[in-house]
């Protein structure tokens, strides 16, 4: 049977309870579910007042206007203050003005992008009953898993959103099992380039060093392929041996570091938080960057989801947590907050996004222990379909004074955004956005979207699974995971 919110037409910030695969999705509660009624009931009015069919409203920046102006007197209305969504009332109504408060000049770099390869000889693995009403035919797509397909990532990325460049990256998984092949990885990247060389992508190389022969394909990896960063998963083992690994441990970590090292490549990016399950759940948590970081001070530490647990709400900063982001904060404030941490926000802003209250706990604390130069955006797209109202909720977002004032936080600046957004993740890949900006401006991506914009169709449309049923058909499509 279909659900009311179901058949309701899609907003153009999608508040729902859709995961990235990694974690079972957690149920909108009143206040969001009040947001969206809200929102839908604001951009009906406005569509209606201004004489405008409701798509077209919609994939205006007048309806993300709209949208998050009522997320915000929603979530205000239960209480939770200590973050906003602040826009003009005008935004709903006034171009200029939607303009002025969701539309800007960033360069955002995304450094964490998926996509799958539907023909890749993983699906071979796959649980044949993973594909029985699988949940994502809402794409359209004949074949769901082009869901996933590099074409989609590329329109809804950079078709789609503002994003200019981003780091393509790997799930958990050996080289025989993972949904994304070193092939299918590159071609993306070279369908992203500019006919001059520009690169829009960067690669991630991937490595579990609790697998047997990792070490040693690293350095293939390096050769053929240029990766800007190894990628690891330290809740990752095989049934049959270690649950997972850490990286300051002698047997799997070190060697892992080492190796990157070794190859040139001296950038880590570690899947820390989201956990799994209960089987290596210790090696979820960011106990073990504080020490890796300290240890290896030539070596740059990117803490993709910052060590967020959706199952721990985020408050004040608690140096007795046991799971969460503020295992991640205490094992840098420990190790004397090394310079060569770096803590990333894919799916978790995403998460946040529901909850402004504990979105600006999450980001306030942050960037107290990190600094405003040492946290990077990632969106984990394209399992939320495209990144767009990520980006546009955050440049609407502000911490508010009284929790600056009671609990230490900076203010969510202009200026700290455009760092976040992607000026930090240039310095740590070695980017200059200012060069970089006018090669962007002229290549085939570029023109591709001026010509997309004068009749843009996004679809609001998220491909991850939003129910526990729909997680499991994941998790089957996937293959075994620890």
């Amino acid at each position: 049977m279909t659900t009311p919110d179901a058949a309701a037409p899609r907003l153009p910030i999608k508040l729902d309870a859709t995961s990235n695969g990694e974690f079972a999705p957690v149920p909108l509660d009143a206040a969001a579910r009040h947001a969206r009624r809200l929102a839908r009931e604001a951009t009906d009015i406005a569509a209606r007042r201004l004489g405008q069919t409701r798509r077209r409203y919609l994939a205006s920046l007048l309806g993300a206007a709209a949208t998050l102006a009522a997320f915000d007197r929603a979530f205000a209305a239960a209480g939770r203050r200590g973050g906003r969504f602040l826009l003009p009332d005008e935004a709903a109504f006034e171009p200029t003005v939607a303009q002025s408060a969701l539309a800007g000049d960033e360069f955002i770099f995304d450094v964490q992008l998926h996509h799958v390869n539907p023909q890749g000889a993983w699906r071979r693995s796959a649980s044949k009953d993973a594909f029985t009403n699988f949940p994502y035919s809402r794409c359209g797509e004949s074949d769901p898993v082009e869901c996933f397909s590099s074409g989609r990532l590329l329109k809804d990325v950079f078709l789609d959103s503002d994003t200019a460049m981003g780091v393509l990256s790997h799930v958990p998984g050996g080289a025989a099992s993972n949904p994304l092949d070193f092939a299918a990885a590159g071609a993306t990247r070279e369908a992203a380039d500019a006919f001059d060389g520009s690169e829009r992508l960067l690669l991630h190389g991937r490595c579990m060093p609790t697998l047997g022969g990792e070490l040693e394909a690293m350095a293939e990896q390096a050769e053929r392929w240029r990766p800007a960063a190894f990628k690891t998963y330290t809740q990752f083992g095989p049934p049959d041996g270690p649950a997972g690994f850490f990286l300051d441990d002698d047997r799997h970590g070190t060697p892992f570091i080492e190796r990157a090292r070794a190859l040139g490549v001296r950038t880590i990016a570690v899947h820390k938080g989201l956990p799994f399950g209960p089987r290596g759940h210790e090696y979820s948590l960011a106990r073990d960057i504080g020490p890796a970081a300290r240890r290896h001070p030539d070596m740059r530490f990117l803490v993709y989801h910052s060590g967020f647990d959706p199952a721990v709400p985020e408050g004040p900063y608690d140096p007795a947590a046991r799971a969460g982001v503020d295992v991640l904060l205490r094992s840098v404030l420990d190790a004397g907050r090394p310079l060569n941490v770096y803590a990333e926000l894919g799916s978790t802003w995403r998460y946040l996004m529901r909850d402004p209250q504990q979105a600006a706990h999450l980001l306030g604390k942050l960037l107290k222990t990190f600094g405003e130069d040492h946290v990077l955006w990632g969106t984990d797209s394209i399992w939320y379909g495209s990144p767009q109202d990520q980006i546009q909720a955050f440049r609407a977002f502000e911490i508010s004074a009284e929790f600056q004032e009671r609990y230490g936080y900076p203010a969510l600046t202009p200026a700290v955004k455009r760092k976040v957004f992607g000026l930090n993740a240039a310095r740590v890949y070695g980017l200059r956005p200012e060069a970089l900006r006018p090669r962007l401006a002229r290549d085939r991506v570029h023109k591709s979207r001026l010509e997309y914009l004068n009749d843009p169709r996004p679809s609001f449309e998220t491909y991850g699974p939003r129910t526990r049923a729909e997680f499991l058909a994941f998790r089957r499509l996937q293959g075994p995971l620890p």
